[in-house]
């Protein structure tokens, strides 16, 4: 039920911004020839950003962590990578969006490897904010309605958490303009109050 759930918020994520953006596409790959020392530099920004939390350090931004990575690039050592997006939107304005959609709960390990793949996107594209903006997405805030509200202490610790997480609206706001949240959870609500039932009588099966 959980993997399915988070298919079908991709889908509605891609289906909606399809209204609102040039493009919208789900489990997009990005392939570009780049800098072997800037992809390195990329597991060491995620590596300092560990270290600066454990001797606490004042952890970089996300977009110092980017400009280090592009800064470190170079010419000669030029190697084809590909790294694959949840959700990917160009958007009117020629902006393009690169979105991780996780669940709102992540351990450190995943926060880590989100941190380091928004990073990865940056690079592919070769370039910083705002043309290219990269996220950790949660569609959802189990905690409040505000990301002041969002109390999980790994997301907040082990990620650029201000930068890098849009939680709930959002999301749904870059996504499909400011109602879209709203008229997201209805449509949750009323498919969900038409198939309770049924989804009951199937959990229910086989312990009568």
């Amino acid at each position: 039920m959980s993997t399915r759930l988070g298919n079908s918020i991709e889908e509605c994520a891609r289906l909606i911004a399809l209204q609102y953006h040039q493009k919208a596409l789900r489990g997009y790959d990005i392939k570009a020839d780049v800098s072997l020392r800037a992809f390195a530099e990329i597991e060491r920004q995620k590596e300092n950003y560990e270290s600066s939390i454990k001797t606490g350090q004042t952890r970089p931004s996300l977009e110092e962590m980017i400009a280090a990575v592009l800064q470190a690039r170079c010419s000669d050592d030029l190697q084809t990578k590909s790294v694959r997006t949840d959700l990917y939107i160009l958007a009117k304005d020629g902006t393009e969006y690169f979105f991780e959609i996780k669940a709102p709960k992540p351990n450190k390990g995943q926060c880590l490897e989100v941190t380091q793949r928004l990073l990865r996107f940056h690079l592919l594209r070769g370039k910083s904010r705002p043309q290219v903006k990269a996220y950790y997405a949660m569609p959802y805030n189990p905690y409040g309605r505000t990301k002041a509200d969002y109390k999980w202490s790994y997301a907040k610790n082990y990620m650029p958490f201000d930068d890098a997480v849009i939680i709930g609206s959002e999301f749904w706001d870059i996504i499909g303009g400011e109602t879209a949240y709203q008229e997201l959870l209805e449509i949750y609500l009323e498919v969900g109050n038409e198939k309770s039932k049924h989804m009951l009588d199937t959990l229910a099966f086989g312990f009568e």
